[in-house]
């Protein structure tokens, strides 16, 4: 008998590994579906809706990514311009500015600065462009810029504080206690206050107020301070005497301390004495004008 064989039949056991595969499958199908369904039940929301929720949200995506399009391509700014004009033809422009904290600085150097805004749109107007030219002025700390709708900007300053005069070869200068400069100040206008001199003292000035912060009662006393030779200080107090002091901001805080109890049990400010050397943290040197001339006289006779 006759037997026919084809060629081109799946082994069995490649037949079973594809039946088994579609089974599972169709399981998998099943089991999805069945959660869809057990989340359609949850959900309060019949499946209509959930199709025009999902409309909505692929609507949102299409419409941001065209927003950055249109963002990459420079129409935002375009637009944003156009909106700025409609709102300075609506009356949002420039038409009125408040300066607000200015005690001691010139605040037409405020105005100069803010003015140039002037019937500019209020959308326009760059707050933080503002603010860093304010505060390139020598006397401002600080500075806030902010709209007042329709018109108006405001502009709140803080000044820096007068601290001291810095003594240059050819002029006076006010300074503030982190030794800014504010402005000249004329000879008249500067007596009474603390004049600081010498090469590299202006950085210096926070360090000086440490040190006579050292002595609270002598430093209403001090009417100068010079820095020598880039490494201590000489203090001149109001009654013209001059204290050296040492080296080093221990050391010389040390030793305007001990000046300091010296002064309050011997009355020293006041007295003969021209000079204290305090520079040897062992002992004081002290001169008195004309001791040296009396001395010269009593051993020539």
């Amino acid at each position: 008998m006759a037997q026919t064989i084809r060629r081109n039949a799946k082994p069995v056991r490649r037949q079973a590994r594809a039946q088994a595969s579609k089974t599972k499958v169709r399981k998998a199908r099943q089991k999805t579906n069945s959660l869809v369904d057990a989340l359609m039940r949850i959900l309060p929301f019949t499946e209509e809706q959930l199709h025009k929720i999902f409309l909505v949200l692929i609507l949102a995506a299409a419409v941001a990514i065209a927003w950055i399009v249109a963002s990459t391509a420079g129409l935002t700014v375009l637009a944003g311009q156009q909106l700025a004009l409609a709102a300075g033809d609506a009356g949002y422009e420039v038409n009125r500015v408040e300066v607000r904290g200015v005690e001691r600085m010139n605040e037409l150097k405020v105005y100069e600065r803010v003015l140039g805004e002037k019937d500019r749109a209020m959308p326009l107007v760059d707050l933080h462009a503002l603010r860093s030219q304010l505060i390139e002025l020598p006397w401002v700390k600080d500075a806030r810029v902010s709209r007042q709708l329709p018109d108006k900007i405001v502009v709140d300053i803080v000044e820096r504080q007068p601290h001291a005069v810095l003594k240059k070869p050819d002029r006076l200068v006010l300074i503030d206690p982190q030794g800014h400069e504010l402005e000249p100040i004329s000879r008249a206008a500067a007596k009474g206050m603390l004049q600081i001199s010498g090469p590299g003292a202006q950085v210096r000035v926070e360090e000086l107020s440490a040190l006579l912060d050292a002595a609270p009662a002598l430093r209403p006393q001090v009417s100068a301070a010079e820095w020598v030779g880039n490494r201590r200080w000489n203090l001149t107090f109001k009654t013209g005497q001059v204290l050296a002091l040492p080296q080093g901001e221990e050391e010389s805080a040390g030793a305007l301390m001990s000046f300091a109890r010296l002064d309050g049990v011997n009355r020293l400010l006041g007295g003969k004495v021209a000079a204290f050397d305090m520079r040897n943290p062992e002992r004081i040197y002290m001169r008195v004008p004309g001791r040296a001339q009396e001395a010269s006289n009593t051993g020539g006779t």
